[in-house]
């Protein structure tokens, strides 16, 4: 057994007077202090679920019994419900209530006696499967909504098939049912579960129901078996696990496709109720009928406004002859006003060109007058600026550079092309050129003077 002396308690001076809380507090601590969590073994007696949620009860064995407290938050997390004369096993803390000074154990966890092999190979392989991805969310495959063959997995013998037979057949009389049987318990049950759900998945039905009714750990191991989770996982067709009571928690559970209370809910589930299927079809039996109906009214309605709308072929005729003929006769009325109103306006316009040609004759004697009047100026005109002409042109002969040349003058050019105007740009020995009315000649300069008076001579031509 392992050593669990209580530590020192603290020295305190003999003439020290304590109140009770204040000794109470030391009794206390000094308890939680020397005793870690622990697991204590007995029978539940005083049994109490209060309000609150807490749960108070004793242990008690041939000799002794000890108060326990289950605080809500710990017994909301139990698989299953304590009772009265169960054998458990629980993880506690010695403590002390100081408000009476009664010793009781403070309980963290509860199982059923005998179980705690079990349940650590429960939860080690739950890890296990569970890290594997073995009971993913998304690898759920969907029920059929509507299944005519269902395949049941569990043993004839067993009560739960009796509950899943009769409320199948209240329920879902028209959905066929095979069973697969096979062990539930004992020696080779998780071999032979394995083997039936592999037969009903390579069947012809639509889904699986494994089922089982309750027991203990040790009943119920068969479906904690790491077989059975993957022949589940394996199976060809979704797999629903009704195993045990509603407390009950297999891994079978963890890895089925849909995971039941009890046997009776999971027929329940993979199965829809007849009676509801039956009202679902009359109540979809009623609007089929109705929108045929208000359809065939509809289309009714329609057929009868086409046929105040179609005429028979000869009152169509007789309809566009009519139509015809009174088209003809708006037109012809509309080509006599026509033909009226054009002969009206060809008189008027007849009437005004007459008025035109009596009065074109004296205008005609006024433009014979004008016509000469105009040929008279004209000659004068032209006389007048051919006389212009002949002045103009005696002034511009005079002006003309040729004619002075012609004169006898000369034009006196230096060797870049400048006209000499004045000789004192001129230099002894320039080369010039002499442009004359007739020819050139070219010069050179032998002096230069600054000022000569030039008396031009004319010359007979």
């Amino acid at each position: 057994m392992p050593d669990y002396s209580p530590p020192a308690t603290p020295a305190l001076p003999a003439s020290a007077v304590l109140s009770v809380s204040a000794l109470n507090r030391l009794a206390r601590n000094s308890l939680e202090a020397a005793f870690p969590l622990l697991w204590v073994g007995g029978e539940i007696s005083n049994l109490t679920y209060a309000a609150s949620g807490h749960v108070y009860f004793s242990l008690k064995d041939a000799q002794a019994q000890v108060r326990c407290t289950l605080w809500r938050n710990r017994a909301q997390l139990l698989g299953f419900r304590l009772e009265n004369g169960q054998k458990v096993e629980a993880r506690v803390l010695p403590t002390l209530y100081e408000a009476r000074g009664e010793f009781q154990l403070t309980v963290e966890a509860v199982r059923r006696a005998g179980q705690g092999d079990l349940y650590e190979r429960f939860l080690r392989l739950k890890a296990q499967l569970e890290s594997e991805g073995l009971f993913a969310a998304e690898t759920r495959r969907p029920l059929p909504t509507f299944p005519r063959r269902l395949a049941i997995v569990t043993s004839p013998q067993a009560a739960a098939l009796r509950d899943v037979l009769s409320t199948l057949a209240r329920r879902a009389p028209q959905v066929a049912l095979t069973l697969f049987p096979c062990l539930v318990q004992g020696q080779g049950a998780a071999a032979s579960i394995a083997a039936a759900l592999t037969a009903a998945g390579a069947s012809d039905c639509d889904a699986v129901l494994l089922c089982r009714g309750g027991g203990s750990l040790e009943d119920l191991w068969a479906f904690n078996e790491e077989a059975v989770a993957r022949a589940i996982r394996a199976c060809a067709k979704p797999v629903v696990s009704g195993v045990g009571h509603e407390t009950d928690i297999t891994i079978a559970d963890f890895a089925a496709d849909l995971r039941a209370a009890t046997p009776t809910a999971a027929a329940e589930l993979i199965a829809p109720e007849c009676q509801g299927l039956q009202q679902r079809l009359f109540r979809l039996e009623q609007q089929l009928q109705w929108r045929l109906e208000a359809g065939l009214a509809q289309k009714q309605q329609q057929l009868d406004g086409l046929g105040r709308r179609l005429l028979h072929p000869a009152e169509r005729l007789a309809r566009q002859r009519s139509d015809l003929q009174r088209l003809g006769q708006r037109l012809d009325a509309a080509l006599r006003q026509r033909q009226l109103q054009r002969d009206f306006r060809l008189q008027g316009l007849v009437a005004r060109l007459q008025r035109q040609r009596l009065e074109l004759i004296p205008d005609g004697e006024r433009l014979n007058a004008l016509n000469l009047r105009l040929r008279h100026a004209g000659q004068r005109h032209n006389a007048a600026r051919q006389a212009r002409l002949a002045g103009l042109a005696g002034s511009l002969q005079q002006l003309n550079p040729q004619a002075v040349l012609a004169r006898g003058f000369s034009l006196t050019l230096q060797a870049d092309g400048r006209i000499v105007r004045d000789s004192a740009l001129l230099s002894a020995g320039e080369p010039l050129r002499l442009v004359l009315a007739r020819g050139a000649a070219a010069v050179t300069v032998t002096a230069v003077e600054s000022a000569v008076e030039v008396v031009a001579t004319p010359q007979a031509e």
